[in-house]
C-alpha cells in the first residue's frame, strides 16, 4: 500500500510528535489525519511552506513540553486515597476508574483529561495502585492510588470503647455492694446501742 509524507500538526501516539515529518499509509492520511486538520501533506511544491509551519510547530511543542515538565514537578508529591464500600475480602461494591481519578485531581486543582490517565484495569479491590498521567507525549507522571474499605478504621476504634463502657457500668455495682454492707453494719450498731437505753428507761419508771 502506498505511503504519504505528511507534517504532523498534533502529537499522535504511534505516529509522531507535533512538527515531525513522517510517512503514513495514504488511506490513513486521506481519511483521517488530513480531514481532522491533524496533518498537512508534504510535497515538493510546498517545501518552503512546510518548513515555516514546522518551525512554528516545533517552537509550540517545546513550550508545551516545558509547561508539562513544570506541572509534573508540582504534582510529584501527589497521592490519592479513595474510600469505598467493600466486602470482607476487600472486593469493592463498584470500582475506581479513570473518571474518579480525574475528579480527584480536579478537586486538588489539576485539570487532567481522563483520556490522559492510564490504569492497567479498573480498580475493583482495596489496596495500593499506580495511575499514569500523560501530561505530554514525552512527559508522564506516576500517581500512587490507595483504596480502603469504607468505615474500616472506625470499626477498629469502636471495640475498645465498648469494653470501657462495660467496666464503668460494673463499678457502681461494687460501690453499692460496699454501701449495703456498711448500711447493715450501721443498723446493727444502732440496735446494740438502743438496748441499754431501753433498760434504763424501765428502771426509772419503777
Amino acid at each position: 500500500m502506498a505511503n504519504t509524507t505528511i507534517l504532523l500538526r498534533e502529537d499522535i501516539d504511534t505516529v509522531g510528535g507535533r512538527g515531525e515529518i513522517v510517512k503514513v499509509k495514504a488511506g490513513y492520511a486521506r481519511n483521517f489525519l488530513l480531514p481532522q486538520g491533524m496533518a498537512t501533506l508534504a510535497t515538493k511544491g510546498n517545501v518552503k511552506q512546510i518548513e515555516q509551519e514546522r518551525t512554528a510547530l516545533l517552537k509550540k511543542a517545546s513550550v508545551e513540553r516545558a509547561t508539562a515538565e513544570a506541572q509534573r514537578d508540582q504534582m510529584e508529591s501527589l497521592a490519592l486515597t479513595f474510600e469505598r464500600k467493600a466486602g470482607e475480602q476487600g472486593t469493592l461494591f463498584g470500582s475506581v476508574t479513570t473518571m474518579d481519578i480525574a475528579e480527584a485531581l480536579q478537586a486538588k486543582g489539576y485539570e487532567i483529561d481522563r483520556r490522559k490517565i492510564v490504569l492497567k484495569d479498573a480498580i475493583k479491590e482495596t489496596g495500593e495502585y499506580t495511575a499514569t498521567v500523560k501530561l505530554h507525549r514525552e512527559v508522564t507522571l506516576s500517581v500512587p492510588v490507595t483504596v480502603t474499605a469504607e468505615g474500616s478504621e472506625q470499626a477498629t476504634e469502636e471495640k475498645p470503647a465498648k469494653k470501657g463502657r462495660k467496666a464503668k457500668a460494673e463499678e457502681p455495682n461494687a460501690d453499692s455492694a460496699e454501701g449495703a454492707a456498711s448500711s447493715d453494719a450501721d443498723s446493727a450498731s444502732d440496735a446494740d446501742a438502743a438496748e441499754p437505753g431501753d433498760a434504763s428507761t424501765t428502771d426509772e419508771n419503777v
